[in-house]
Order: C-alpha cells, then sequence, then structure tokens
C-alpha cells in the first residue's frame, strides 16, 4: 500500500492481548520487508498499563503511545464505563503521566467527540497538554479529534436516544461540520506545537476543509473491522483472518485508498510525506518539541517529505500520481533554503530513480 508507519490497536481482553503479544506483534511488524517496504514506525494504541510496561514498550521501539480519553467528563466516563478494566477514570487519564515515566518520549491524546459537550472536552484537552508539558516539559506529539459516529447495527441517533438519554447526555452533544471545524482551528492556535489527526470518521469534504485550519496528518486506506485488511493470495485462498462482518469500529466516511488520498493532496497543493525521520534520529520528546516551537523543523520536514514522496512514486503511486508527484517535486526543490541540503536532496533523489535505497534522512 506505501506506508512507512502503522498504528497497533488492540482491545482488552487480559487473556489473549498481553504485552507479550504486542511485543511480539512489533517485532514482527519491524522485521518484515517486502522489495522496498518496510515499516519504520509502530505507533501503539493499547489500553492504560503499568510504568513497567511503558518501559517495554520503550524498549520496543515504538513510536508514538495513543490513547484517548474518549471524554475527560468523569461521571460521563464512569457511567459510560460502569465495570470492567476501563472503569478507572484516575487510571485512565493517568496514563500519559505513566507512558512518560516509563522513558516515552511521544504521547498522543484525544477526546470522543459527542459523548459530552464539545466546549468541555475542548478545555480537558487543552489541561492536558499543559499538564504534560508542565510537568515532563512536553507535551503531546499528536491530538486526536475523532466525533461519535455510527457503527454496525448502532446508529448515532437511536443510540443517542436511547442509551445516551438514559445516561443523561441528549443529542445536543453532537457538534455539526461548522463547529468542529471551530474545535480544530482553536487547537491549531492553542497547541501550535502538536500534530492534528483527522481520521477517515469524516469524509472528503471535511477533511479538506480541515486541511486548511490545520490539521497535519490524515489517515488513509483504513480498516475498522476485524480482518478488514484481508486480502486473497493468488490462488483465492484467505491469506489473513477473514473480515468479520458486524465487527466495524465505526462507519468510515472516507473510502478513497491511500493513492487517491496522495493524488488528491497534491491536487490540493500539499506535499504528502512519508518521512519518519525524526523518529530515527533521536528528534523526539522536548528535542522534537524545540524544534518545533522554533519553526526549525521545518528545515527536516521539508526536504525528507520530498524523498519519501519519490520513494512512494516509484514503489507504489499510480501512473497519473507519479506524474503529480514527479512534478511537484521538481518545482519544490528550489525551494529547500540550504544549498548543500539542495544538492543533497537532489542527489538522494536520482539515487532513488535508480532504485538505490539507502537511510534517506535529514
Amino acid at each position: 500500500m506505501g506506508h512507512k508507519r502503522l498504528a497497533l490497536e488492540a482491545g482488552e481482553d487480559p487473556i489473549h492481548n498481553t504485552m507479550d503479544y504486542y511485543l511480539e506483534s512489533i517485532k514482527t511488524i519491524y522485521d518484515i520487508k517486502h522489495k522496498n517496504g518496510a515499516i519504520r514506525r509502530v505507533n501503539v494504541n493499547i489500553a492504560a498499563t503499568t510504568v513497567d510496561n511503558y518501559r517495554l514498550l520503550k524498549e520496543a521501539e515504538i513510536g508514538t503511545y495513543l490513547l484517548f480519553q474518549e471524554t475527560y467528563h468523569k461521571g460521563r466516563y464512569e457511567t459510560l464505563h460502569p465495570t470492567g478494566p476501563k472503569h478507572n477514570y484516575n487510571y485512565h487519564t493517568e496514563a500519559m503521566d505513566r507512558a512518560m515515566e516509563g522513558g516515552i518520549d511521544d504521547v498522543g491524546i484525544g477526546a470522543l467527540f459527542g459523548l459530552d459537550d464539545y466546549a468541555y472536552e475542548f478545555a480537558a484537552l487543552l489541561m492536558h497538554a499543559e499538564h504534560l508539558e508542565a510537568v515532563f516539559g512536553v507535551g503531546p506529539h499528536t491530538i486526536s479529534v475523532p466525533r461519535v459516529r455510527s457503527a454496525d447495527n448502532i446508529q448515532v441517533d437511536s443510540f443517542a436516544r436511547g442509551m445516551f438519554n438514559a445516561a443523561g447526555i441528549s443529542n445536543a452533544t453532537s457538534i455539526n461540520d461548522a463547529t468542529f471545524a471551530k474545535i480544530v482551528a482553536c487547537l491549531r492556535l492553542s497547541v501550535p506545537y502538536t500534530g492534528i489527526i483527522v481520521s477517515t470518521r469524516e469524509d472528503k469534504a471535511c477533511r479538506e476543509n480541515l486541511l486548511e485550519l490545520g490539521v497535519s496528518q490524515l489517515s488513509g486506506g483504513s480498516r475498522t473491522s476485524v480482518g478488514g485488511y484481508h486480502q486473497p493470495t493468488s490462488e483465492g485462498k484467505p491469506c489473513l483472518t477473514r473480515n468479520l462482518k458486524g465487527s466495524e469500529q465505526f462507519t468510515l466516511h472516507d473510502n478513497r485508498t491511500l493513492d487517491e488520498i496522495v493524488h488528491w493532496l497534491i491536487s490540493l497543493g500539499y506535499i504528502p510525506s512519508f518521512c519518519t525521520a525524526c523518529y530515527h534520529e533521536g528528534r523526539v520528546g522536548d528535542r522534537f518539541m524545540q524544534l518545533c516551537k522554533t519553526g526549525q523543523i521545518q528545515n527536516c520536514c521539508h526536504p525528507n517529505s520530498l524523498m519519501t514522496l519519490k520513494e512512494y512514486a516509484m514503489d507504489y503511486a499510480s501512473p497519473a500520481t507519479k506524474a503529480l508527484a514527479d512534478e511537484l517535486i521538481a518545482s519544490e526543490i528550489d525551494n529547500v533554503p540550504n544549498e548543500k541540503v539542495r544538492d543533497l536532496v537532489s542527489e538522494n533523489l536520482r539515487l532513488i530513480e535508480e532504485n538505490n535505497r539507502r537511510a534517506f534522512r535529514l
């Protein structure tokens, strides 16, 4: 498909989803090399755990640890999680503190907008970011802003009228596109150093609007069901688990392929980047934050984006997307301000064109 980073997600089955299983999965992902393809950064989205377990994830060389609060409203949270391992509000909310104590440099937070009043959730997100920066000197690497969406056998409206009202939640908690756009814009102004992620929960038109307001990371070609990435072998036999109907976490509103997403972004004037250089060069945690806050990160992001886009164009892009990417890259090389870096990028692009792949990182 062309991705260079993955988000490894797991449910909260204490028997099957153990730390050993996570660590084995991470190692397997990093070990897989197919032609020029390899995953260079595994981000992990698993349940809140202990400091010792976070140390194990750090040793496994994960990228960002992701965990979303769902709702910061304690009463609402406890109502929606009456029993089970997620019932403890404090333990869940303080997970990022333990992750950083365990040595994880980059963490990603988020709230599921629509479970409670959006203004409360927005303020809580900012307070969480402020807390992490005050205590650890590092704010969140990313903030995700998912909205409540329909899922298999569940419609948002009926779900709200039923269980939600019984829990004291009304349809007024849902947010329209205009309000959602304001949330993203205010996040970008309030936390300028962080990456803002919008997933395929949102449709093309919404995501295009949010790009202009500060969104910096988009998913593409996503699946949310068990076995959703299943592909048949050449013999027509399944090579992964079967796609289980009725298992979607939520309904997708952007079903385009990664190639279509890349083509679309270039058409809009953006440079799609598959870069993971900061992680491998140690630009993480407080070092990354300092570069972001001063704007110096652009000196790394811009050249690396051109080289990784070239890799994608050579290895995975359709002819139309490759032509568009090559045109963009050719026009952007002159915009690299440092002459030595510009020459290095030009040389690396030539080597990529010749299928000579070394560790292109700046």
